[in-house]
């Protein structure tokens, strides 16, 4: 009984001791191998980016100072996109699509701005956030500062602002973040950029000056950031995207919803309208949808609804900007024309 029982605690102790070497042999091997680690879901939802579409800056309340035509909103703009891109922390529509798709929806300069609006382009484009901003001051603190003509003349700098002339330019914008489900503004950042050194006021475009002017003034080049007026706005918007980059833990999680046309049927493989642009995303599963018929309003004829029943399912495998393929998981009868939808 005695040897039984010594045969029993042998054997128990040798389990143990084996288990023990493999859980400590895993751990060695996962340490080495971190690959080996399943990722956690906040790990996974950590590197998905959130999309984001930046609208051009408005710029009225700035008083005019410069007699050609000079854009400065979308010249803060493109500096503010190009930031963001180069940070990477978010997944940023790229300007010329989004300008294209906004005229094809017809959202007018002036309606951009209202969140109500910017939700309905968010949805259109398919982000998370839309970012909405307005320049708030832009200039010098002379009074007699003002440039005539197409490059104009600065005092004491010249006919085409060729020189240097001690001043103090400073340039203030503000964004605001648009939570594309519900309209609400999220968050308001306001970047503030101020240059005191002595320098270029802003430069010419003639007699090889390697300046620039008139309707040609880029904020992107080194001329401009050369500049005293440079300075300030490319600190300005340092400032406001540092506080964007900031933000990005609070923006929020949208369901994008999808929105297409089949454009084209072969065998089981199937050709979509829409793409990257638009939110579709390899692996995602869309419903195929058939309109019976659509409801309007008999006084203006806006359709209110589509009544429609379900055709089958496809799966996405590749997707470009502006188109995707998938292929018929379920259902027979898919044809070009009928919908998709998220």
């Amino acid at each position: 009984m005695r040897r039984r029982s010594t045969n029993l605690i042998s054997t128990v102790f040798v389990s143990v001791w084996v288990a023990t070497s493999a859980l400590q042999a895993r751990a060695q091997s996962t340490a080495q191998n971190p690959a080996l680690t399943m990722p956690t879901a906040d790990a996974s939802a950590a590197r998905v980016k959130k999309r984001i579409a930046v609208l051009d800056f408005e710029f009225g309340a700035v008083q005019r100072w410069w007699d050609w035509n000079w854009d400065i909103g979308k010249g803060v703009t493109d500096l503010v996109v190009d930031r963001m891109v180069n940070e990477g922390t978010y997944s940023v529509i790229e300007r010329k699509k989004l300008n294209t798709m906004l005229a094809e929806q017809d959202f007018s300069n002036s309606e951009r701005a209202d969140p109500s609006t910017a939700s309905k382009i968010g949805k259109v484009v398919g982000v998370n956030v839309i970012v909405v901003g307005s320049i708030t001051q832009f200039g010098t603190e002379k009074k007699s500062f003002k440039i005539g003509g197409v490059f104009g003349a600065l005092p004491g700098i010249g006919a085409v602002g060729v020189g240097t002339q001690k001043g103090k330019a400073r340039v203030a914008i503000t964004a605001r973040f648009i939570d594309v489900s519900s309209g609400e503004i999220l968050a308001s950042v306001t970047g503030k950029g101020e240059s005191k050194r002595s320098g270029l006021i802003l430069g010419g475009g003639g007699a090889g000056s390697g300046g620039f002017g008139g309707a040609g003034m880029s904020m992107t080049t080194s001329d401009f950031r050369d500049t005293v007026l440079g300075e300030a706005t490319h600190a300005a918007v340092d400032d406001a995207v540092r506080q964007m980059i900031a933000f990005k833990i609070k923006v929020p999680d949208t369901k994008v919803e999808v929105r297409g046309l089949i454009a084209d049927v072969t065998g089981q493989t199937v050709i979509l309208n829409i793409g990257k642009t638009q939110g579709v995303q390899v692996g995602s599963t869309l419903k195929v949808l058939r309109a019976l018929r659509s409801i309007k309003d008999p006084e203006t004829g806006k359709v209110l609804r589509e009544i429609t029943h379900d055709v089958g399912q496809v799966r996405i495998n590749e997707v470009d900007d502006g188109s995707a393929s998938g292929t018929i998981i379920s259902g027979t009868a898919v044809k070009v024309g009928d919908l998709v939808r998220s």
